[in-house]
């Protein structure tokens, strides 16, 4: 729904959130990804994150400061940012366990720095994609009314704190009608990329339930070849 609203506008419920998280997080994803050492391919690297800058520039022009504007262009190009960036970095998941298991004893150092920059790539993109996906993306849940937004994704610790004490329950959803920014998908994901499970933050529908276990299955698979690289370099 095209809207032109400023972030004062009435037709926001909510302060509409900030450009530069995000764009923080993609940009150091983007800085991680192209820093890959030279086994992988150093023109598919250029060529991904030249595309996923083209993508983002007409976003930040649209909404240079604040998240106040969205139309449906601008919709389906933020949500193909994040994608084009996570299918980019699940290839050099694939390329990276390829390297720490047939890389000689000499490439370990190497394989295990590109491991800590996959790895946190994925966190970043992750958030992107599940800051995209709930509850109709970042715009949305800050204008639309609660009734009127798609069902939620991913429940958050405040939307049940409404019968908590009164000091945790007055910032919850219900009474403060908090609503979750950037940072927070960025702390569940490096939550999900650590414990291999959900922790506070409880997925709801099956596309949030697959992007989850397919999250954790891909940082568990790169902790315990991290960890076997780490024992054969050290013997």
């Amino acid at each position: 729904m095209p809207t032109s609203a400023s972030p004062q506008s009435e037709d926001f419920r909510a302060e509409a959130e900030h450009r530069w998280p995000v764009a923080l997080g993609i940009l150091v994803a983007l800085a991680l990804y192209l820093l890959l050492p030279s086994d992988f391919d150093p023109r598919v690297r250029a060529a991904v994150a030249g595309i996923a800058l083209l993508m983002f520039v007409p976003l930040v022009i649209l909404n240079p400061r604040r998240l106040a504007r969205e139309q449906r262009w601008s919709r389906r190009l933020s949500i193909a940012v994040s994608l084009v960036l996570l299918v980019a970095n699940q290839v050099a998941l694939v390329q990276l366990i390829v390297e720490m298991v047939t890389a000689s004893r000499g490439d370990g150092p190497a394989v295990l720095l590109a491991a800590v920059q996959v790895w946190a790539t994925n966190i970043a993109i992750y958030a992107a994609v599940y800051w995209e996906m709930d509850r109709g993306g970042p715009v949305a849940r800050r204008r639309d009314a609660r009734a009127d937004l798609p069902a939620a994704d991913f429940r958050f610790p405040q939307d049940e704190d409404h019968d908590a004490i009164d000091e945790v329950a007055s910032g919850s959803s219900q009474k403060a009608d908090w609503i979750p920014a950037y940072f927070d998908y960025v702390y569940f994901s490096a939550s999900n990329s650590m414990a291999f499970s959900a922790t506070d933050t409880m997925p709801l529908s099956h596309r949030a339930k697959a992007l989850m276990m397919l999250q954790s299955l891909s940082g568990f698979v790169l902790l315990s070849l991290v960890i076997a690289r780490s024992v054969s370099l050290l013997g």
